[in-house]
């Protein structure tokens, strides 16, 4: 999909917790929290709290008022997308809550990108968040049982980010977006999220460049976004298997929110991971210059506690947006 009035972002804000902001992103950052709970009494209000102050932040640097609004497109981890619902009931403003897992971001920017382009809108907030503590309870274990993690797994993010993204002004322009295709190659490990979702990654990121005819070496980035090390690594060899080398630009916001210290394993991983790394670090990077032109790929594993618990396989899914300074 080219968008050819090339809707904008032209503002973001973002969230996370202390473990996130001591990486390499925690000066990127907007809001630094000391504490996880953000002042609540649960870690599910939290990730609800979390969303609605960088909606609110991304309106608020994009010198808009709530009013001038036309629409939210957001989601996250939870059942029924609770944290995005209950944060849009704040605002009195068109809500289309999306479900992508951890590609919510990318596709939340697809969809604000599509409705922008065609005219129908002016000014969309696109953003998506996770925490730590509830996606862990709802998709593994509780806290409380104390599980040993396997060396495979990866640290769910807590944090949230939010693109405005308007039809004028100045900003990173979204030239187009590669929507995915559900792709399942067969792993059950819940905690094996990197091996699971590299397939999808590979599948979107190779029909994005048959239908461009573009090289890999037309981005100064390919940013994935939460396959960890490992998963990084099955990527850039399925695609390598294809006849499409990545791995000189390739990078993975898994890898990059926790710099892969000892204690985190495989990376980061949640929606909250490729949200916080896109709107904190890259959109930076992006507005300095830095960084000119990069694909976005976020990635999403589609299970559920009930699929996991009647032995499914985990079908997984990557949405691709390319940003342009």
């Amino acid at each position: 999909m080219v968008f050819r009035r090339k809707p904008r972002i032209v503002a973001t804000s973002t969230v996370a917790g202390a473990k996130e902001c001591e990486g390499v992103i925690g000066r990127y950052v907007e809001t630094a929290l000391a504490d996880d709970m953000f002042g609540e009494d649960t870690y599910e209000k939290a990730e609800c709290k979390m969303l609605s102050h960088v909606i609110d932040g991304a309106i608020s640097n994009g010198g808009r008022k709530r009013e001038e609004i036309d629409m939210i497109v957001s989601g996250d981890l939870l059942n029924q997308i609770i944290s995005a619902s209950f944060a849009a009931r704040d605002f009195s403003v068109p809500f289309l809550g999306v479900y992508g897992a951890c590609s919510t971001m990318a596709e939340s920017l697809a969809v604000a990108a599509a409705f922008i382009d065609g005219g129908y809108c002016r000014h969309i907030v696109a953003a998506t968040g996770s925490h730590f503590a509830s996606a862990e309870r709802q998709y593994r274990y509780p806290l409380e049982l104390g599980t040993t993690r396997p060396p495979q797994s990866q640290w769910t993010v807590t944090g949230a980010g939010a693109a405005l993204v308007s039809s004028a002004g100045e900003g990173v322009a979204i030239a187009s977006a590669t929507l995915g295709k559900v792709v399942d190659f067969g792993v059950t490990d819940v905690n094996n999220m990197g091996a699971a979702m590299a397939p999808a990654a590979a599948d979107t990121i190779l029909t994005h460049f048959r239908a461009t005819g573009e090289d890999p070496a037309a981005y100064d980035l390919i940013v994935t976004g939460d396959l960890g090390a490992l998963g990084s690594r099955i990527l850039k060899d399925l695609t390598w298997e294809k006849g499409l080398d990545v791995s000189h630009n390739h990078v993975d916001c898994g890898e990059i929110v926790y710099n892969v210290l000892e204690d985190e394993f495989q990376g980061g991983s949640g929606a909250g991971c490729s949200a916080v790394v896109l709107n904190a670090y890259l959109y930076k990077k992006l507005m300095e210059g830095s960084l000119k032109r990069i694909l976005f790929v976020a990635t999403g594993a589609l299970l559920s506690t009930v699929s996991s618990g009647q032995g499914e396989s985990i079908p997984c899914i990557a949405h691709a947006v390319v940003l342009e300074r």
